[in-house]
């Protein structure tokens, strides 16, 4: 999914500790104006997701925003639906577990598939593995891409690996950028949809070609497909068709999916059972993973198939945003990409993220109807400028065109406040 609240939070506690790092005195004024704005967020936060919880209509229902017996009546619920409940629960990685694995090479046309607690030591490992057998530790991402932004410098400081960047452009990289870019490099890694920069996609052929210029420079290639789930419209083809043009791919259970956590990392068996070691070396060889692995289960179940009708609607709501903030006078606004590439796009207006997140509460709490989440400042351009990301689910889609310019148009009456 989009960012939720609590990825948020740990963000920011991350960039938090990151500072204490930086600067280990601080006065007692320091620690406490901290203290003080950790309140608040936390305050605002629980507001935001009251406010979500407790709206009539909204465009999706995030996972995060649903309560523990929810969580558990659903695990519960979806359970027979997927395996056999009467089973022995999985240890170290066998039964439900092993199913789910089974189903991931399946459905991506891979040999094998390992199931990995996080995305993020899945991609880790499946970079480090590809080092050692290409030679070079070398990695062409984009500045963008996850591990560039998310991770901490996890690749280098973790995994000894070193990344280049053949485009700074907020798509990812060409054909011809690749072929002309001037250090040599292992892997190439293309994140599918690169999301920091609007969840865009490349067209097939494109995605194609710049897949063939890698294997010229005799680089492997991975995918970051942490969404891969929502690209298949877009593509017009198949996962497996996909998953096809490269040597391996991560996928996440708990964005796209609605899973609780978890991912899995798809290539040859050879990779993968080396893979296996190195998830063991890197703590992630859990005793018992059932919660989430049925949860996954339960997503592909549920929320795959469905996934073409929220890109759909993705473009009826987009068009309605763009048409709602034209007729209600903003001024300059951006709907990007538009029309999306997936269910998720970003919106862009021209005020502090403060405001635009009081305006989004306040829809939300005094006509039920829950517009915008969690509002962000523009990491570059001029000061006063946020986005936000939008996620179309189940729940979106009953609403019309007619209903989201309507929704709109009481958001930006909300934006008043601001000038009062």
């Amino acid at each position: 999914m989009a960012e939720t609240d609590e990825q948020a939070r740990q963000q920011q506690a991350q960039d938090g500790a990151r500072s204490d790092a930086q600067e280990p005195e601080r006065s007692k004024e320091d620690v406490q104006s901290k203290e003080d704005a950790q309140s608040k967020e936390d305050a605002q936060r629980l507001r935001r997701t009251n406010a979500w919880r407790a709206a009539e209509r909204v465009l999706i229902t995030p996972p995060v925003y649903r309560s523990l017996g929810e969580r558990l009546a659903a695990l519960a619920a979806g359970a027979g639906s997927v395996t056999d409940p009467d089973l022995p629960v999985d240890i170290y990685g066998d039964g439900v577990v092993a199913e789910l694995e089974g189903r991931i090479a399946g459905l991506l046309g891979m040999e094998a598939a390992a199931f990995f607690p996080t995305g993020t030591m899945a991609q880790q490992v499946a970079l480090r593995c590809w080092a050692g057998r290409t030679g070079n530790s070398t990695v062409a991402l984009h500045p963008l891409a996850h591990p560039e932004v998310h991770e901490r410098g996890a690749l280098g400081a973790v995994s000894g690996l070193r990344t280049v960047h053949p485009t700074s452009e907020p798509r990812l990289p060409t054909a011809q950028e690749i072929r002309d870019f001037a250090e040599p490099f292992g892997t190439m890694m293309l994140e599918l949809p690169l999301r920091d920069a609007g969840f865009v996609l490349p067209a097939w052929e494109e995605l194609e070609a710049v897949v063939a210029s890698a294997r010229e420079r005799d680089a492997v290639v991975h995918f970051d497909g942490a969404r891969l789930w929502e690209c298949a419209p877009h593509f017009g083809r198949e996962l497996s068709e996909i998953a096809a043009l490269a040597d391996s791919v991560y996928v996440s259970f708990y964005k796209t999916l609605g899973g609780i956590s978890g991912a899995a990392l798809a290539g040859p068996e050879s990779l993968i059972e080396e893979a296996r070691t190195w998830r063991h070396r890197y703590g992630g060889q859990l005793f018992q993973q059932f919660p989430a692995a049925l949860a996954a289960l339960i997503g592909l179940e549920q929320e795959l198939p469905q996934l073409p009708s929220y890109v759909a609607q993705a473009k009826v709501v987009a068009g309605a945003m763009a048409e709602g903030f034209s007729a209600a006078g903003v001024g300059w606004f951006r709907v990007h990409p538009e029309p999306p590439h997936t269910h998720q796009f970003q919106v862009w207006l021209p005020y502090e993220a403060e405001v635009l997140a009081e305006a989004s509460v306040r829809q939300a709490e005094e006509t039920g109807v829950a517009l915008f989440r969690v509002w962000h400042p523009a990491a570059a351009g001029p000061p006063g400028v946020s986005f936000t990301e939008v996620t179309v689910g189940r729940e979106g889609l009953e609403w019309t065109a007619g209903d989201v310019r309507a929704a709109v148009g009481e958001f930006v009456k909300r934006l008043a406040w601001y000038w009062a």
